[in-house]
């Protein structure tokens, strides 16, 4: 069963209650999305580890009920 974009936005907001979240569902088909998260607690840290955090708020759907996921990550201007 696929995720919903609500769901996935909501999972990362739990996660990051600070992060501003836009999700697009790339394909329309509800397996293949392309996350936008804008959050201070990513400041100071890698871009590698600002993506397991929010892959981490994801609690292991990436790769199962969430196909594929477009990720980018910035901290706010």
């Amino acid at each position: 069963m696929a995720m919903q974009a609500a769901e996935i936005k909501a999972l990362i907001e739990a996660a990051l209650p600070d992060a501003k979240v836009v999700i697009e569902d790339l394909a329309g088909d509800g397996d293949h999305y392309a996350a936008n998260v804008v959050s201070e607690t990513f400041r100071g840290i890698s871009r590698v580890k600002q993506h397991q955090i929010v892959y981490a708020a994801l609690r292991g759907r990436v790769g199962g009920e969430l196909h594929a996921l477009a990720l980018q990550t910035s901290t706010p201007e």
